[in-house]
């Protein structure tokens, strides 16, 4: 990006989570003037004692009165939102509002590859990371995907590939970004609190390709509905993906995966099930060949890439029975998708916090579904759905119990399934925290049969 300057300047870090710390240091080696404001008091840790001890403010309260004309950007948390007062004060002032991302990127030379969309994100940045390191392409995966862009920033050379995931709050905050490839997997209307309309959501996304060069890459999806659209809005060279059988740069036909007219590999032997992966396998494809990716390379991640943490991720296979944590599943259209991924004999755990989703919505997704376990708030919406569909279901206090019941009841052949259709907030803090024990009850339970 390299146009934004901190030199000298006075600038106001705007939430003291990982991300807000990250950016604090960042600017402190850019020669920033930088004061920290926070609702809440700052955990008296080794961060906050380093950053103190060289200059940096630390302000507890976030009123708008708090801030002054001086300062020359606002660095914010992307989850805070721009009807924040001090955020609507800082639009008043004419004070750019970042996020930290554009603080890393002021400085960045290498190559840049960005993904963003609704869905499959994460998934498909992993992907991309791993098929670069399997051909030997020196590339830092950080991002939305959950490390902060300023804490690997300053090790980076022009040689050097940086890849990010991208979320609409984040790329807000970016004035202006050019990324070598850009790739957006999808469009959904999302985050409608934040953005107040789909045509705000959409362009935040179309952000990430504004500014594109002619020399530069936009990689889109051929059935989204944006599609169109973007690619007569960019200046990039627009390459396009598509799980159709269709004359696309990348694309499926009834038995292979093609790239650029190359064949990577036979679609049955692919590691991830279900067709919202074959579509976020079908981008990662994509960029990894526009970035010089050798299809060999593609193909060996493909055929070991069990998938992200809680995102229909394969754990293991057990007696013949395969064992999958979609924990992330939060809503029903989530487990729908995880449902209709599997044509085997199915165990499903479900349950969660009950936000008063008609769960009856699930019934058509339940033909491969041979028996169900239901736990958490919704325990009884879940148990009445599986009733309506004349399936086995038995009840469980939470995911840790759940667990062994699904291995009693699973035979040969069979998949035992995490997937809520739900939020964790009633059991548990996070989906992650939920999936972490869901897997660690299965290991404990086949761990206590051995003994």
């Amino acid at each position: 990006m390299g146009q934004l300057v901190f030199n000298e300047k006075k600038v106001l870090v705007f939430g003291w989570a990982r991300s807000g710390k990250a950016a604090a240091k960042r600017l402190l080696d850019l020669g920033a003037k930088v004061t920290v404001i926070n609702r809440d008091p700052y955990p008296d840790d080794t961060d906050y004692q380093q950053l103190l001890a060289a200059g940096v403010e630390f302000v507890i309260g976030d009123q708008a009165e708090q801030l002054s004309p001086d300062f020359a950007y606002i660095v914010k948390n992307p989850g805070i939102n721009y009807d924040h007062p001090l955020v609507q004060k800082a639009l008043v002032l004419k004070i750019p509002i970042l996020t930290e991302v554009a603080v890393a990127l002021s400085t960045f030379q290498g190559r840049l590859i960005t993904v963003t969309g609704s869905n499959g994100k994460t998934t498909t940045t992993s992907l991309i990371g791993e098929m670069l390191k399997t051909a030997g392409v020196s590339v830092t995966v950080a991002g939305n995907i959950g490390t902060p862009v300023c804490e690997v920033v300053g090790a980076l050379k022009s040689s050097d590939t940086l890849l990010l995931e991208l979320s609409s709050f984040q790329l807000l905050g970016i004035p202006a970004i050019q990324p070598d490839i850009a790739l957006i997997t999808n469009i959904f209307t999302n985050h409608i609190d934040y953005h107040k309309t789909r045509e705000n959501y959409v362009a935040a996304k179309f952000r990430i390709t504004k500014d594109q060069r002619p020399d530069q890459v936009l990689v889109l999806n051929a059935q989204g509905a944006d599609s169109p659209d973007f690619a007569t809005k960019t200046a990039a060279q627009v390459y396009e993906f598509s799980r159709q059988e269709s004359p696309t740069f990348a694309h499926v036909n009834q038995t292979d995966l093609i790239v650029d007219g190359q064949t990577v590999l036979p679609l049955n032997q692919i590691r991830l099930v279900g067709p919202q992966n074959l579509e976020n396998i079908l981008a990662a494809v994509a960029v990894a060949q526009l970035a010089g990716v050798p299809t060999t390379a593609m193909a060996a991640v493909l055929k070991s890439f069990g998938g992200v943490p809680h995102r229909l991720q394969h754990l293991f296979d057990r007696d013949g029975v395969a064992y999958y944590n979609d924990s992330k599943a939060t809503d029903i259209e989530a487990t729908q998708a995880a449902l209709d991924s599997f044509t085997k004999p199915t165990i499903w755990l479900a349950g969660g916090l009950d936000r008063g989703d008609d769960l009856m919505r699930l019934a058509p997704n339940l033909k491969h579904v041979k028996g169900v376990i239901a736990f958490g708030q919704t325990q009884q919406k879940v148990v009445e759905l599986a009733r309506s569909q004349h399936l086995p279901v038995i009840t469980a206090i939470d995911v840790e119990r759940a667990a062994p019941m699904a291995i009693k009841l699973a035979q040969p052949g069979d998949v035992v399934l995490l997937s809520p259709a739900a939020a964790s907030w009633d059991q548990y803090d996070n989906f992650e925290v939920r999936g972490e024990v869901y897997t660690q009850a299965l290991q404990e339970a086949f761990e206590q049969g051995e003994n």
